[in-house]
């Protein structure tokens, strides 16, 4: 039996594609938008967004791996349109630094580096060594070239030997 969701214009989208499609991926696309935005509430909000937008353009994905790179690109995308939003440039970073909240983060004192680092490095090495990607796959997601990603990875890990080292 299969469940079915009316969409605009008298279509059906079966629900259970997309069911699997957020089981599968949520916490990969929870962890990206949370190291963009940093804020529980407003990632959670993002997370939905992408999955409306699933809904109502009813895409039909190829593989598992083009699935997972939209999923990635669409976050990406929404994280920096939600950050140029002209309410959010209001507001003072500082007032949210002793915030108690559901950080996935907390255990994993490295990716707190990385989430600290420059948006040109944090991406490539958080797609890098957290979702598996190599450089090349990568360059493809962020429309830049190849020996880009790799020198950008190279500075990356760089900074992170120098803080971790720093931090000892």
């Amino acid at each position: 039996m299969t469940n079915t969701l009316p969409a605009r214009g008298g279509e059906e989208i079966i629900s259970k594609n997309i069911e699997d499609i957020y089981n599968r991926n949520y916490d990969m696309i929870y962890r990206v938008g949370f190291s963009y935005l940093k804020n529980a509430e407003d990632t959670k909000d993002v997370v939905s967004e992408i999955f409306l937008k699933l809904l109502q353009k009813n895409i039909n994905f190829e593989s598992a791996e083009y699935e997972k790179a939209w999923l990635l690109r669409t976050t990406i995308n929404l994280c920096k349109d939600f950050l140029k939003n002209w309410r959010r440039k209001n507001v003072n970073i500082d007032d949210y630094t002793n915030l108690e909240g559901d950080d996935p983060f907390q255990q994993d004192e490295t990716l707190k580096v990385i989430l600290n680092l420059p948006d040109k490095y944090k991406n490539v090495i958080y797609l890098y060594y957290y979702e598996g990607y190599n450089s090349e796959e990568i360059a493809k997601m962020l429309k830049k070239p190849h020996s880009t990603i790799r020198y950008h990875l190279q500075e990356a890990r760089k900074l992170l030997k120098g803080v971790l080292e720093d931090e000892k």
